[in-house]
C-alpha cells in the first residue's frame, strides 16, 4: 500500500509547480485532438488519487488493472468491443501508452512535495469512479471530452508535455497519441451508457 500511496503522491505533486507558465500560454488554446476547451482548473486530486490506486497492484499502476476497476464484471465485454471496433493492435498500443502516461507523469513531479489526500477507504466502486472520471470530461458546453478529462487528472500543463512526450518516442509517436485518446474516448463513452451515468 505505501508503494500504491508513493505513485499516486509523485503522480500529482508537481500540479502547482507546472500548471501556470504552460496554461498562462495555453488558455486560448483547444485541445490537441477535438476543438474542446482546454481545462484551466485546478485538478481534482481525490479522484486522481483514487483512479491511480485502483490501477495499481505490487507492481505499480496498469492500465489494464484500472480497466477491470472501472468496468467489472463488463471488462470482458468491454475489452471484446473495443478491440472489434479498434482492433488487438491498437487495444494493445494503448494499454502501453496509458502506462507510459502514468509513469511519465510520475516522473515529472517526483521531486515537488503537495499534500494529497489519502486514498478513499473503500475506493469508489467501478460505477462511481467512472462517473467522476466522466464528469471532470465533461466541457462548459456539456459534452465529453477525454482531454478536458485528462486536464482535470493531472493538469493542462501536465497532459501536453506528456503528449509531447509519447510524439517524441519511437517506440509510440503521434499515431500512438491520438489511438490512446480515441480509445479511451470510447471506453468513457461506453462505461457513461452501460452505467446510465
Amino acid at each position: 500500500m505505501k508503494n500504491i500511496r508513493t505513485l499516486a503522491t509523485a503522480f500529482v505533486a508537481g500540479t502547482a509547480i507546472l500548471t501556470a507558465p504552460v496554461i498562462a500560454a495555453a488558455a486560448a488554446d483547444h485541445a490537441r485532438f477535438s476543438q474542446a476547451p482546454v481545462n484551466t482548473g485546478a485538478p481534482a486530486l481525490q479522484t486522481t488519487v483514487d483512479m491511480i490506486t485502483a490501477g495499481s497492484d505490487k507492481t505499480g499502476f496498469q492500465s489494464t488493472t484500472l480497466v477491470g476497476h472501472l468496468a467489472g464484471a463488463l471488462t470482458s465485454a468491454e475489452l471484446a468491443s473495443l478491440t472489434k471496433q479498434f482492433g488487438a493492435d491498437n487495444v494493445t498500443s494503448f494499454v502501453k501508452t496509458f502506462n507510459f502516461v502514468v509513469s511519465d507523469s510520475v516522473a515529472k513531479v517526483t521531486a515537488a512535495k503537495v499534500p494529497l489526500p489519502k486514498a478513499s477507504s473503500p475506493l469508489p466502486d467501478g460505477k462511481a469512479l467512472s462517473a467522476e472520471l466522466y464528469t471532470l470530461g465533461v466541457t462548459p458546453d456539456k459534452t465529453f471530452d477525454v482531454e478536458y478529462m485528462l486536464d482535470g487528472l493531472v493538469t493542462h500543463g501536465i497532459h501536453v508535455a506528456v503528449m509531447d512526450d509519447i510524439d517524441k518516442d519511437p517506440a509510440q509517436g503521434p499515431k500512438a497519441d491520438a489511438n490512446y485518446h480515441a480509445v479511451l474516448t470510447q471506453a468513457m463513452t461506453d462505461l457513461k451508457a452501460a452505467y446510465k451515468l
